[in-house]
């Protein structure tokens, strides 16, 4: 390792020569209280920004060995020195000026979601910081005087007041840490106590806007129903009542805009935690909980969907069930299938992103249309066997038809973004109504585990004796040493080689960082060549495995593109994969 005054008398030698010359400056220096690594220079000013991290030792810096003792203290305290870094470096964001990017420092921007990031692991040696700079030029002559501000006047500064625990306030460290025990100690009650989610009395559930994440000022808060509050003996935080939704068939209803969508999607996030004040805090669903909805166009890959689509008109086979183009009822009913093999012991459904035909048919169109001429079985008639066969519960946003009554065991009506326990007098509306018109349909029968992803080259050997010349290896015929390329489009789309996989509807994937994580793991997988030698569980065994021993970093094709990358739940690993159309 180099020292800090050999990086300054490098610097001050490049000083106006052709930006090229900054590559000169990679490598690790000993800055005193810090290692400073400039892991990749960018090619010109105008270009990506240069990727740099800095190393902390746990000596110098001092925070608790307690804070980091359990996978979500450890998370919680990565993630708030995230956030602190990221407002401490902002103050010099720009300062140093000059041409395209020149002065630029930027490190990851969390949401409320508290997640793992390569942009700070605490690891054995020490906490690791990995951000952007924009190294200073004019034109593309190298300006290294204000490179050299940054890294040994802003850098220190921002480093000290971060990492080294002296110099921040004890107090709110440990409230970030404690928040994490209270959030686990959540989790681990939804299990004892049979319950799907909570969310606490107090909540705040609606947020600013559509593409806001703050929450909404003046709303209402949230309070219990009293016949389905839970106390819970928090840790730290104490006694902390709200209402528990217990497993089993749940079913959210209410006029048009009075919350229904918004709680349900409390809840889709509640698989994460989130930081304080956010206002869902204590929302916490059981983390394996997946949003179900129809995907118009979607790719399906070899998923038996004969649960619930059988006897197709032009003879598919429905227990192998493959297309390039998924209608709404395919996509939904494959997408059932799908999170059930992703470990899902909870599904979220909103009526309004859901197929009709799949969802359920009326009684007057079973008795025009009969049951042997339609070939959907609709999921009304599945929900039950789903919770009792393969304990997977159903928490549901009806507006349209009272025939989810009959199946529901608590329902709940949201009026003014209050909730309230009808269970009893729907269940008497029901009875007077009439007999229930949604019978469990017979031959409840999960598929056989091992399903694999249907490559275009499996078995047949493409060019350069590898399989496939797009889909066996996704080069699309590329040489065997060259590098396959990622790309990512926000937290929307993502690119490997040739292939683009749409995730637009994995509605619980919620951080662009998430997106080139799974970029990189898809890659990963086309690279060892998993797809035509392993199941779907199999490949995100091995992945999962492989980023539990090594970090992201273990996926990932380069150490400085490992930069950016958020842990995606292994629920969004399964359903990439299942998107894959290599």
């Amino acid at each position: 390792m180099k020292r800090a005054e050999e990086l300054r008398r490098l610097l001050e030698s490049i000083d106006r020569r052709s930006y090229p010359a900054y590559k000169s400056a990679q490598g690790a220096y000993d800055m005193g209280g810090f290692v400073l690594s400039i892991d990749h220079v960018q090619g010109d000013p105008f270009a990506a920004p240069s990727k740099v991290s800095v190393t902390v030792s746990h000596q110098r810096a001092g925070y608790p060995a307690e804070y980091l003792d359990r996978p979500w203290k450890k998370r919680a305290l990565e993630d708030y020195l995230v956030r602190q870094f990221g407002k401490e470096i902002a103050q010099f964001n720009f300062k140093a000026r000059g041409s395209g990017k020149s002065g630029l420092i930027a490190i990851s921007s969390p949401g409320p979601e508290i997640l793992s990031r390569t942009a700070c692991e605490c690891g054995k040696n020490g906490i690791t910081a990995r951000f952007e700079v924009g190294f200073p030029a004019h034109g593309r002559t190298i300006d290294s005087g204000e490179l050299i501000r940054i890294l040994f006047d802003f850098l220190p500064r921002c480093v000290k007041n971060v990492f080294f625990y002296k110099n921040r306030e004890p107090k709110e460290v440990r409230a970030v840490v404690d928040l994490s025990e209270d959030q686990q100690f959540i989790r681990e009650e939804l299990k004892r106590l049979g319950l799907v989610a909570f969310i606490a009395d107090g909540a705040v559930l609606a947020r600013e806007s559509g593409v806001s994440s703050r929450p909404m000022k003046g709303c209402v808060p949230f309070v219990s129903p009293e016949s389905l509050s839970v106390t819970l003996k928090l840790p730290h935080k104490g006694s902390l009542s709200g209402m528990g939704i217990k497993k089993g068939i749940t079913l959210i209803v209410g006029g048009g805009y009075h919350g229904k969508s918004t709680l349900l999607k409390a809840l889709e996030l509640g698989v994460y935690d989130h930081i304080a004040g956010d206002g869902r805090e204590y929302v916490i669903t059981d983390d394996t909980a997946v949003k179900l909805r129809a995907e118009d166009g979607r790719s399906i890959n070899n998923v038996d969907i004969s649960l619930f689509i059988n006897d197709l008109p032009n003879r598919k086979d429905t227990r192998s069930f493959s297309t390039p183009d998924a209608s709404g009822s395919t996509s939904q009913a494959a997408a059932v299938i799908e999170g059930w093999e992703a470990g899902a012991q909870a599904f979220l459904i909103d009526e309004d992103t859901s197929a009709t035909n799949f969802m359920l048919r009326d009684e007057l169109m079973q008795q025009i249309i009969s049951r042997d001429k339609e070939p959907i079985t609709p999921f009304i008639e599945r929900a039950r066997a789903l919770y009792e066969k393969a304990q997977i519960s159903t928490v549901m946003v009806a507006g349209s038809s009272g025939a989810y009554f009959y199946i529901a065991d608590t329902i709940v009506q949201m009026d003014c973004y209050r909730p309230f326990d009808i269970t009893e007098r729907t269940k008497e509306a029901c009875s007077r109504f009439g007999e229930d018109p949604t019978a469990d349909a017979p031959g409840f029968k999960l598929p056989a585990e091992g399903r694999k992803l249907v490559t275009s080259g499996t078995g047949k050997a493409g060019r350069n004796g590898r399989p496939g010349d797009r889909g066996g290896d996704g080069r699309g015929g590329r040489g065997r040493d060259e590098r396959i390329k990622t790309k990512t489009h926000g937290k929307d789309t993502l690119q490997v080689g040739r292939e683009e996989v749409d995730l637009r509807f994995v509605e619980q994937l919620i951080h662009n960082e998430q997106t080139a994580a799974l970029a990189q793991i898809v890659r990963y997988c086309v690279e060892k060549q998993l797809f035509a030698r392993h199941s779907v569980k199999q490949i995100v065994d091995i992945v999962m495995e492989e980023i539990d021993r090594g970090g992201l970093p273990a996926v990932s094709d380069s150490s400085y593109a490992a930069m950016g990358l958020c842990m995606p739940r292994r629920q969004e690993v399964f359903a990439c994969l299942d998107r894959y159309r290599g």
